[in-house]
């Protein structure tokens, strides 16, 4: 399975267009210093043409310009090496570039039905896109089961979907929500035997998600936050990590702390805040990331397992 993170940061980017933070203010005037990033999305394909997109951020047109597989080939007027979309939840930053995708064929999308209530209710993804390519749903599967191309043909990988804590987006009231509104995504690749468990939005584990990334052989995981009052003390929020479900990096509590001790072969972070130190090349909590083992992501990233 070939895995490529084609954006690695969290909503707004990095920089952020409004955003004047340390992190958002040295990647534009320092760029030996911070890498920008778009908004969080990754690419996965058993067979190096047909791919399937983990999540659909604003940034998705670009995104696929920067990737020669996901454009039209030689042979064709136009097309695309999209398969699917596996959406992980109905966020703004995961779903907005789904309207961008309304220009090729039928879209499909695998997710979970209260996503996909949240994407018809709140957003009106479906009926925008049945004025243009139309949509085709698919309930993302809670056991794994062989990943199918558009046409039907098998893809060389087999998905999974498992809930992971988190809460509605703010346009749907933004409280906690019913299971299954926010989920990871398991694949593998069916010749290899290469495990891809991908978690960009994480409230906080539970049993359940300790096993998913205990099993796995590449973990892309929620790097939103380094601390619980980061955006607070940047004086650019309000809010805490955990009101915005994000399960912070740094700390004894943090995912760090439990990333370290995994035995998976590739461990990464995506969906990363501009205000998160790690995203500066030479800043103690980089230094941190790189000590446990685990990479802090970026566009163009790619893993093979």
């Amino acid at each position: 399975m070939r895995v490529r993170l084609l954006g690695t940061a969290a909503g707004g980017g990095f920089p952020q267009w409004n955003c004047n933070c340390k992190g958002c203010r040295t990647v534009r005037q320092h760029p030996d210093q911070a890498i920008p990033r778009t908004q969080s999305c990754v690419t996965v394909s058993a067979d190096n043409e047909h791919w399937f997109l983990l999540n659909a951020p604003p940034d998705i047109r670009i995104q696929i310009e920067s990737f020669a597989p996901l454009l039209p080939s030689g042979k064709t007027l136009r097309g695309t090496g999209v398969e699917a979309v596996l959406v992980t939840n109905a966020d703004l930053d995961h779903t907005l570039g789904l309207f961008t995708l309304r220009e090729g064929g039928p879209l499909s999308v695998y997710t979970s039905p209260p996503v996909a209530q949240a994407l018809i209710e709140g957003l009106g993804v479906p009926q925008v896109l049945r004025s243009y390519c139309g949509m085709e749903w698919h309930d993302a599967p809670g056991s794994l089961t062989h990943l199918t191309l558009a046409n039907g043909k098998p893809s060389g990988l087999l998905m999974a979907a498992f809930p992971v804590p988190g809460k509605w987006p703010r346009y749907m009231g933004g409280q906690t929500s019913p299971e299954g509104s926010a989920m990871g995504f398991r694949l593998v690749d069916e010749k290899t035997g290469g495990k891809l468990v991908f978690i960009p939005d994480l409230a906080s584990t539970d049993s359940l998600v300790a096993k998913e990334m205990g099993d796995c052989d590449l973990l892309l995981i929620d790097g939103t936050f380094w601390t619980e009052r980061e955006m607070i003390e940047q004086g650019v929020g309000a809010l805490t990590a955990t009101q915005m479900a994000h399960w912070i990096v740094g700390g004894p509590s943090g995912s760090l702390a439990v990333l370290k001790g995994l035995k998976a072969r590739k461990k990464a972070y995506v969906h990363i805040n501009n205000t998160n130190p790690m995203l500066l090349e030479g800043s103690k909590e980089r230094s941190e990331v790189s000590a446990a083992g685990v990479e802090v992501g970026m566009d163009g990233m790619e893993f093979s397992i």
